[in-house]
């Protein structure tokens, strides 16, 4: 099972049935819609078909609005793009005009005034370099010094310099509102530089009654890096936009910066995502670099949540073959990381700053050392589900919530698989019904040791505080273990010895009121033993302890509802038998 999340960004090449269907088969995670390009009307025509064929083929597909942000782009040329050649003179105006070979358009009306004679525009990540000749009186004239092909709305930036451009535009503000109206799952907030910016954000959407939408930072800047720790803790996750902070930051320093993100983010407990180029050369060719492959593995190595794709999907000739491609490089890749290793190794400083995080290490530690099939977390907001995450456990992550909303949100977050359940008033139930569901998802069967985690009272966010570890299917009795270990096999059940020897067959699990040395023939082919008598030095506790199978004593009469024939588990950590029909 592939544990780190794929984010496809939908456009033109991929806003049909056919593709986005394909798409979802071959391992998208998260569908991203950028909103510096397109209308309502278009955007809402993608996240009703994302919406519809998530439900058809059964997944949580979540949606995340990338905002356009304070970011200033160009506007449209006469013939959709244009050639810039080195050593011309191209001006950028404030006017409204249809672009050509001499000028075009800003949206940033205001940055004649923020620029002076000497700074460096870059457009189309820092492919094309225009420096300024002059600025003023509503227009920048600039001489090309790499030029390049410059499309419509290509986005530009000026290393260095201070653009007074709000946080969020009127325009973001009505992207905002168009996210609440559509159930978004995460808001992707453009060129963050600090944590009040994602406060601000957060207020807005606030303004609104909207306080289930997570909020990731853009990454893409010198002060976004520079601020990191505070974005990180205001923000409910990450996305390292590579493209633009290539661009602002010497390219040299973009691996290290990274890594450095992805490492705190874990430590924080964040969701991060690594974007932009990752398979670039896909755009136009069916099969990725050399380079781009080791590029994705090794943000797979450094531990990101997830990986994104950008033009390979929105525009590309090949948006289904850029999935089926992320998703074996991610697959190959992880089946290289021994993660039972690095939980052992990795440390985080302040591990137990909550009852939440305290939890979420036990249950991982836990499901290692039992070798549990799975780590099931039942959790409204989906909190306890990321703090799992945090220690990357070899164990899968089953996220339980009564919430589709939170299921779409975890859909995002590293090894861990959403299941929607029933919203139940009892722990019992709760924790029945979180077991049912993973099973009826084919994500454990019977017989399987799980860690399960949940808060009481039920209902109530942030209440994680309950870890228990117990086999799946029916208990049919519990006891006591008295050599630990635990087995599927078939009952052989005898009232007495000649009973039991009537019907057993090598493997069998052996129920018998009592256990004495005139079966030890019996014993030494037998799976495990089930008994009414026994303590921790009697006869059948030293016995399955010398032939290392597993032993459980019960009550009085136990033995007496046991059949003959029945599959069952028999587990001596918890001193459980349960059913495996």
């Amino acid at each position: 099972m592939r544990r780190t999340k794929i984010v496809c960004t939908i456009g033109p090449a991929s806003d049909n049935e056919h593709t986005l269907r394909e798409m979802l088969f071959a391992g998208m995670d998260v569908a991203r819609l950028n909103f510096s390009h397109g209308d309502y009307e278009s955007h809402k025509q993608k996240v009703d078909l994302v919406r519809r064929l998530s439900a058809e083929t059964g997944k949580h597909t979540a949606l995340l609005l990338d905002t356009k942000g304070p970011e200033i782009r160009v506007g449209r040329f006469r013939d959709g793009k244009i050639l810039l050649r080195s050593d011309e003179q191209f001006i950028l105006t404030a006017d409204d005009v249809e672009g050509d070979e001499k000028q075009v358009s800003i949206s940033y009306k205001g940055l004649p005034d923020d620029v002076t004679p000497g700074d460096i525009i870059l457009m189309d990540d820092g492919m094309i370099a225009l420096k300024i000749v002059s600025a003023g009186n509503g227009e920048i004239i600039t001489r090309v010094m790499n030029g390049g092909i410059l499309t419509d709305r290509k986005s530009l930036c000026v290393p260095g310099a201070h653009i007074n451009l709000d946080f969020l535009s009127p325009q973001d503000i009505a992207d905002l509102e168009f996210g609440i109206r559509e159930d978004f799952d995460i808001i992707a907030a453009s060129f963050t530089q600090s944590a009040g910016n994602i406060r601000e954000m957060r207020r807005e959407l606030e303004k609104r009654h909207c306080r289930d939408m997570m909020i990731f930072a853009k990454i893409e800047s010198v002060l976004g890096v520079r601020n990191i720790d505070e974005i990180i803790n205001e923000a409910d996750g990450i996305m390292v936009a590579r493209g633009d902070m290539g661009v602002e930051i010497p390219q040299e320093n973009v691996p290290i910066i990274q890594k450095q993100i992805i490492e705190k983010c874990r430590e924080y407990g964040k969701t991060v995502i690594t974007a932009t180029q990752l398979l670039e050369s896909m755009t136009v060719n069916p099969r990725p670099t050399r380079a781009e492959v080791n590029d994705v593995a090794n943000a797979i190595f450094d531990g990101t949540s997830a990986i994104m794709l950008s033009g390979e999907t929105a525009n590309g000739r090949y948006p289904v073959e850029s999935v089926k491609t992320m998703a074996r490089i991610a697959e190959r890749t992880e089946s290289a990381i021994d993660y039972k290793k690095r939980f052992k190794e990795y440390f985080f400083t302040e591990l137990f700053t909550s009852v939440t995080t305290a939890v979420s290490h036990a249950a991982c530690t836990t499901a290692s050392d039992l070798k549990a099939a799975g780590i099931i977390v039942v959790s409204k907001s989906g909190q306890t589900a990321r703090m799992t995450s945090r220690y990357r456990p070899d164990t899968p992550i089953i996220g339980c919530s009564p919430l589709e909303k939170t299921c779409r949100q975890l859909n995002i977050v590293w090894g861990v698989t959403p299941v929607l359940i029933d919203e139940v008033d009892t722990i019992d139930r709760l924790i029945d019904g979180a077991v049912e569901a993973s099973m009826d998802n084919k994500l454990v069967t019977y017989g399987d040791l799980v860690v399960i985690t949940a808060g009481i009272p039920i209902g109530i966010s942030g209440t994680t505080n309950m870890i228990k570890v117990q086999i799946v299917g029916n208990v049919l009795i519990n006891g006591i273990g008295l050599s630990l270990g635990n087995v599927c096999g078939n009952l052989c059940v005898g009232k007495n010895t000649e009973e039991l020897r009537m019907n057993f067959k090598e493997g069998d699990i052996i129920a018998i009121p009592e256990v004495d040395s005139s079966i030890i023939d019996l014993i030494r082919l037998a799976s495990g033993i089930i008994t009414e008598h026994g303590g921790p030095e009697s006869y059948p506790a030293i016995v399955g302890q010398t032939l290392a199978i597993p032993v459980i004593s019960c009550s009085a009469g136990a033995t007496g509802i046991l059949k003959c024939g029945t599959t069952v588990t028999l587990d001596a950590y918890t001193g459980t038998v349960h059913s495996n029909s």
